[in-house]
């Protein structure tokens, strides 16, 4: 690194493929990410998540962060999504194509999809 310029341009760079901050006033979608997680798969639905999010321009007001255990394995990978007004869904045993529909139907359209989430007997 040679320049301030060129720490900008690292910066704005990384920001297009990062949507992990701080946003206590939007909607939070957190994905576990302990060891049961991983070797379930929750890698792929974290980065389709910040991918989605940057995607779809949201990354204003919807952040995507990692947690470990939230305590449910069986159910892994486990996504938790809060909006803004502290009400939370759990999705249980998602995926990549799972994640998409959720952030085109749930955090774009504020539809939740129930039969991911943890109270269904589909998921």
């Amino acid at each position: 690194m040679k320049s301030l310029a060129e720490l900008a341009a690292i910066r704005e760079k990384m920001r297009d493929k990062v949507a992990m901050r701080d946003n206590a006033a939007g909607t939070r979608i957190v994905v576990g990410m302990a060891t049961c997680g991983i070797s379930a798969g929750a890698r792929p639905v974290l980065n389709t998540f910040v991918e989605e999010v940057n995607r779809e321009g949201l990354f204003e007001n919807v952040t995507v962060t990692q947690t470990g255990c939230i305590g449910i394995c069986q159910y892994e990978p486990v996504v938790e999504v809060y909006t803004s007004d502290n009400e939370k869904v759990t999705y249980v045993k998602m995926t990549s194509e799972k994640a998409k529909r959720v952030v085109a139907e749930h955090i774009k359209g504020g539809n939740v999809i129930t039969e991911y989430t943890i109270g269904s007997t589909k998921a």
